[in-house]
């Protein structure tokens, strides 16, 4: 469990940072870039919080654990030296619960005949910002997955890929069920 007695340590003053199985990386690095993005989608998730409420709160607020899970999946990466606890992992039903609630939200609202912009109600435009930051999550992730000796689990990129199909979903039923989408019009402006 984690205990913070002291909130600065001085340790990452020259540009490094632990990890979760205490090696050091610099801050730059493209996994401490990439479960940084997982808490800054978690940040965007919290303002929407400031404009929901019901069910979809509910939703948001199991979602934001979960990317905490995210971020200690992240932060811990695979070794073939045993580690002195059992490192925590994004598993299936965290995603089975994103695909359950996607469907659920997704039942009352009518296709879509064209592409949506950022916009409408308050939580609906935040939602989009979070599915944003989300998408630049998983693209950090799936770059880190390509690089040689960087393991990412496959159910952390499969819960990033859903939870940006789930922020996208949940903008519009924060819309009034899609009612009150913006829609993109192709060259309106020409």
């Amino acid at each position: 469990m984690v205990k913070l007695n002291k909130i600065y340590t001085r340790t990452g003053d020259n540009g490094t940072t632990a990890l979760a199985d205490g090696q050091r990386r610099s801050k730059a690095d493209l996994r401490v870039e990439t479960y940084g993005t997982v808490d800054e989608t978690n940040a965007c998730i919290g303002l929407v919080r400031q404009h929901t409420s019901g069910a979809l709160d509910g939703m948001l607020s199991a979602i934001q654990n979960d990317l905490f899970d995210l971020g200690a999946d992240l932060a811990t990466p695979p070794s073939p030296e045993p580690l002195p606890y059992e490192p925590l992992r994004i598993v299936a039903s965290q995603v089975e619960r994103l695909e359950r609630d996607i469907d659920a939200l997704n039942a009352p609202i009518p296709p879509l005949k064209s592409f949506v912009l950022p916009g409408g109600s308050a939580a609906s435009a935040a939602l989009h910002l979070a599915r944003t930051v989300c998408r630049r999550a998983e693209r950090l992730a799936v770059n880190l997955a390509a690089h040689e000796n960087e393991i990412v689990s496959p159910e952390a990129l499969r819960y990033l890929n859903r939870l940006s199909d789930f922020l996208f979903v949940a903008s519009r039923a924060a819309n009034g069920d899609g009612a009150d989408d913006v829609l993109w019009v192709p060259g309106a402006n020409r």
